[in-house]
């Protein structure tokens, strides 16, 4: 089965041309963590000690929740999560996340920022993989 850790050239144009000027934008992130965080190729320096992938994502969010909120990034929910109650039973996730952002272009501006490139391996390090589903608001 395929995996999935950052985004293709194309969807990121497609993703900013879909939701660019539709207003505040959530970002759902579905997670699987690496049962050992795995750092080389992620161009951060070797962690010393072999840490889970759960700690490596753990130290992701701590760097990066204040370069997050100072660009207008909030985590909304953060849950742990298991196997789907319906769906595939071999295919859960391990954690979720509900991230909302005042804009895409605010989204892409922090994505793109050095302060968060700078700390970004360890998600690479930590993630067997993962999903990212831009959500805006709308009317039933």
């Amino acid at each position: 089965m395929k995996t999935y850790i950052g985004p293709t050239d194309e969807s990121q144009k497609e993703f900013y041309l879909q939701f660019k000027g539709k207003g505040p934008i959530t970002m759902l992130n579905l997670v699987k963590f690496k049962p050992i965080a795995e750092y080389s190729g992620t161009g951060m320096p070797q962690v010393k000690e072999r840490i889970s992938g759960r700690e490596a994502y753990a130290k992701y969010l701590e760097l990066t929740l204040p370069v997050m909120k100072k660009a207008g990034g909030n985590i909304k929910f953060y849950g742990r999560s298991g196997d789907f109650l319906i769906g595939p039973q071999n295919k859960g996730w391990d954690a979720v996340l509900l991230v909302e952002y005042e804009s895409v272009d605010v989204f892409v501006a922090f994505a793109q920022s050095e302060a968060y490139l700078k700390n970004a391996g360890h998600r690479t390090a930590s993630l067997e993989d993962s999903r990212l589903l831009p959500i805006t608001a709308s009317e039933l």
